[in-house]
């Protein structure tokens, strides 16, 4: 048996595009990616703190240092652009679970710039 547990996560990132038709995903700046442990095509839970959606696609990379996070399909009506959004993947752990475990949390600008750490949850 394993359980799932909070990996890393993206918070409040600010929504810089949508396309409604485009087939699917979310485009994330990849230097974001990279900070949040996180990698393309891995699948993410994404609430939208602005309206209470929640949905889960996969990731797409955008460019690096872009402060891109573009919704696409479908997603793209459950959002608008400046929308805040926690952005969270999960691992299966057995249980117990460790101790110490942590998940690595990068909170975000109004710019989707890494605020210091320690600044989010």
């Amino acid at each position: 048996m394993f359980i799932s547990m909070l990996r890393s996560k993206l918070h409040q990132a600010r929504v810089t595009g949508a396309d409604l038709n485009y087939v699917g995903s979310i485009g994330i700046d990849s230097a974001l990616l990279e900070r949040a442990g996180m990698h393309p095509y891995e699948r993410v839970l994404v609430v939208n703190l602005e309206n209470g959606a929640r949905f889960e696609t996969y990731i797409i990379p955008e460019e690096a240092g872009s402060g891109a996070i573009r919704l696409n399909g479908a997603a793209a009506r459950l959002a608008n652009v400046g929308d805040r959004l926690i952005i969270m993947a999960f691992t299966l752990v057995e249980p117990p679970p460790p101790a110490d475990w942590s998940p690595r949390v990068v909170a975000l600008d109004e710019h989707n710039r890494p605020l210091p750490q320690g600044t989010g949850n």
